[in-house]
């Protein structure tokens, strides 16, 4: 049973569907156990892959065959995982843009981090973030829905893992006594890591199965090598993480799934 309640902790931590009451005294809270619901980080995507993907087919059967209607599609399935999330990777995205592009001094772009204020950088950074999302999304949707449902699933999923690569390697520099992310960062397990892992596995070999390895593998290298510009970027600015670079992270694995998979299906995807 330790296992489902990390799970349900991972879910209450991670998104705004509620685990309260009798349920939330039965799963409990401990830095401990917080550490060990980062095992189930990419079970996150799975759920915000399903809301986006409804939405997505629901808005689409409703709008019908129109020349619109994937961009309004992007749009809500865009706007339930913000829903879902409460943009909590969308605020690490902003507060990492605003501290990294304020400042070239360390001390000084992690104390920016820490304001809970939007500036300048993070204004463009969430604007630009979200409005590529929309547009590769609507981008995908002519590839019709089979596919753009896949591009979900794997964007979603990749993109919550990778961020754990980061925790595993990466010293977490961010206030120790402030940080909800510290217990996650005090030690990622390689077993732990290898449950993440598992978590992908049934996404990544369904698509395959369906659509050919070089789909999957096209998301697979276009989020990792986003994995790996950011994580050069914090080791060389920052000598590590926060708990907003993990959450800049996972949208910037997101954008680049999107993007390489966007690439992979453009010769057969002429509006």
């Amino acid at each position: 049973m330790s296992g489902l309640r990390h799970w349900l902790l991972a879910i209450q931590f991670f998104t705004r569907i509620p685990v309260t009451g009798r349920l939330a005294d039965w799963v409990g809270f401990s830095p401990a156990m917080l550490r060990a619901s980062a095992a189930h980080f990419p079970s996150i995507g799975w759920l915000a892959a399903g809301v986006a993907g409804t939405t997505w087919w629901v808005l689409s059967t409703a709008l019908g065959a129109q020349t619109g209607t994937p961009l309004v599609a992007a749009v809500g399935a865009t706007l339930a995982t913000i829903l879902l999330t409460g943009g909590f990777h969308e605020d690490g995205l902003a507060d990492v843009a605003d501290g990294l592009g304020g400042s070239y001094d360390r001390e000084r772009a992690l104390d920016i981090m820490k304001d809970s204020r939007v500036g300048a950088f993070g204004a463009m950074a969430l604007q630009l973030a979200l409005l590529s999302k929309v547009a590769l999304l609507a981008w995908l949707g002519w590839s019709g829905l089979p596919d753009t449902l896949a591009a979900l699933l794997l964007g979603h999923v990749l993109s919550r893992f990778w961020p754990l690569i980061l925790v595993r390697r990466l010293p977490h520099v961010g206030d120790t006594a402030r940080s909800k992310s510290k217990p996650l960062a005090d030690q990622i397990s390689l077993g732990a890591l290898t449950v993440a892992g598992l978590w992908c596995l049934p996404p990544l070999v369904g698509c395959a199965w369906v659509f050919g390895p070089a789909f999957v593998g096209t998301a697979l290298l276009g989020s990792a090598l986003a994995l790996g510009w950011m994580w050069r970027l914090f080791a060389r600015r920052l000598q590590g993480f926060t708990g907003d670079c993990l959450g800049a992270t996972q949208q910037v694995c997101e954008l680049a799934c999107y993007l390489a998979l966007a690439c992979y299906l453009a010769p057969h995807n002429q509006p």
